[in-house]
């Protein structure tokens, strides 16, 4: 495990070491391709900037990924329990995630306006769909004798979902949860990007059109270390509520 994390280190290493070279080398303006080294001394020098725009921004997260499993662990457990829902939603989550977010994001925000609530429902839509579907995969892959033997201890549906169905589903539900979080920050930043008036979205679009390329880079460098915050912490979530998957 360690040795795999060096190479990944020393492969991103050679990266952003070939990136500065190449800027270098080249000679390339900065409101071309900044350097690593500069967008890393801007997201830190402009820090007083960019910290409220991207508290703005998790806000929009945190209560789209709550919004998110508030709808979809319920549907997911209605769905496996009555075949006949799945098969009348279904169409639905399928066309939710066909269409492209950028056809969206505009008729939310005349719909919720400019503020906060267009952009919850953004990245909500987005976290959604992973959550949803892995973890209804989760209950359907209950192995079936353990199904059979719960019924023969007379266990009803819901005594089942919490003893088995949801304990088997869990590993499910937190690699859909990966990868929502993991996405969230886009539709909550595609809303920014519509219209707003804060958030790293908004700032990136302001910095673009002064030709602040180094801040539009720092303020992709802090939504990413964002999602790689959020993703390391469901991973650690994960580790303490499924225990059994380490031994």
């Amino acid at each position: 495990m360690k040795y795999s994390r060096l190479i990944a280190f020393a492969g991103a290493l050679t990266i952003l070491a070939s990136w500065e070279m190449a800027c270098r080398g080249f000679a390339i303006p900065d409101f071309i391709l900044p350097m690593p080294t500069q967008i890393i001394s801007v997201a830190v020098s402009q820090a007083g900037l960019l910290l409220p725009h991207a508290g703005i921004t998790a806000l929009e997260v945190l209560i789209g990924i709550l919004i998110s499993l508030a709808v979809a662990v319920p549907l997911s457990v209605v769905m496996f329990a009555h075949p006949s829902v799945e098969n009348t939603i279904a169409p639905f989550l399928v066309a939710s995630q066909a269409v492209p977010v950028f056809a969206i994001a505009p008729l939310l925000v005349v719909w919720l306006g400019y503020g906060i609530a267009s952009k919850v429902l953004m990245a909500a839509i987005i976290i959604f769909f992973p959550i949803t579907v892995n973890l209804l995969e989760g209950f359907k892959s209950c192995d079936q004798e353990y199904r059979i033997l719960f019924h023969l201890m007379g266990a009803g549906f819901w005594k089942a979902m919490r003893l088995l169905y949801w304990k088997w589903a869990l590993p499910h539900f937190f690699s859909g949860l990966k990868v929502g979080v993991s996405v969230a920050t886009i539709g909550a930043v595609i809303g920014e990007w519509v219209g707003a008036q804060q958030g790293l979205g908004y700032l990136m679009i302001q910095a673009n059109a002064r030709l602040k390329v180094d801040l539009v880079f720092a303020a992709i460098l802090w939504l990413s270390l964002m999602g790689v915050s959020m993703w390391v912490f469901v991973g650690f979530l994960e580790k303490r509520v499924i225990t059994w998957k380490q031994l």
